[in-house]
């Protein structure tokens, strides 16, 4: 399998990425190491969806498989639920140009 399992509950895809996708439903304070911390889940996360793994800025741009999938609409809290609520997808939009894209990114 691609990426890195983590505790056998959510996929990191690469090293960069600031989410992971979680592979199990994952209730409210489930902590989940990350070598060099630990983050807490602030709400249960569906399987499938994804978990913040750093404090993310309004404005930051998304990253999964080390690509840029969304911007966030709001801060986005290390273990909180990543989804349409607070990330719009940047992915197959015709009016960004990588430029704008670029100007964003805050990796």
């Amino acid at each position: 399998m691609k990426g890195r399992v983590l505790q056998e509950s959510a996929l990191k895809m690469t090293p960069d990425d600031n989410v992971a996708t979680v592979l199990d439903d994952i209730g409210e304070g489930f902590e989940l190491d990350l070598d060099d911390r630990s983050i807490q889940f602030v709400e249960d996360i569906s399987f499938g969806h994804k978990v913040a793994l750093r404090a993310i800025d309004q404005g930051e741009m998304i990253y999964k498989y080390d690509e840029i999938i969304g911007q966030a609409t709001q801060a986005i809290a290390p273990g909180e639920w990543v989804h349409t609520h607070n990330c719009e997808s940047t992915r197959g939009r015709g009016d960004l140009t990588p430029e704008a894209v670029d100007e964003g990114d805050q990796k």
